[in-house]
């Protein structure tokens, strides 16, 4: 979803916007034709960035770093105003949409930590504990992967 082409005469250039974020030129016209970010063009078509585009491109390079995709993180940002500046409540709003998922992502990987030496409940049967925990292979019932690792107790029924 492209926004209408405005002529800004001033703004940054996108080898500036790649000093201030790190990103390679050709990351940010990648991140531009995914509709992340919306440069202006002077009238001689050289891309113009907003000094708030390095907080978009540092928030799509940190989101993406967590494993979210593209368009979960595109759906995210067109929370944002199109007619101002973002300021720090839409920030903050923006992170709350990202706060329950990466909450449940701690939890999952504490689990990981924490039982991935142990059994993790898939099915294997192949180790002692396996025996023990997952008699005559139970856990099958329930679904593919590891079963314990995905929230199902040893102790509670098939």
């Amino acid at each position: 979803m492209k926004k209408p082409l405005r002529l800004r005469p001033t703004g940054l250039t996108i080898g500036s916007i790649a000093d201030r974020t790190g990103l390679a030129v050709s990351a940010i016209r990648y991140y531009e034709d995914q509709g992340l970010v919306f440069p202006d063009r002077t009238d001689t078509g050289q891309r113009r960035y907003a000094r708030s585009d390095i907080r978009r491109l540092s928030f799509v390079m940190i989101t993406q770093g967590m494993g979210f995709s593209i368009a979960e993180i595109r759906a995210a940002l067109q929370r944002l105003p199109e007619n101002r500046t973002p300021n720090k409540a839409d920030w903050e709003n923006l992170s709350n949409l990202f706060r329950t998922e990466l909450d449940a992502r701690i939890t999952q990987m504490q689990a990981l930590r924490d039982k991935l030496d142990g059994c993790i409940g898939c099915g294997c049967l192949s180790l002692t504990n396996c025996k023990l925990y997952n008699k005559d292979d139970r856990m099958q019932r329930r679904g593919q992967g590891p079963r314990f690792l995905l929230g199902d107790s040893p102790d509670s029924p098939t």
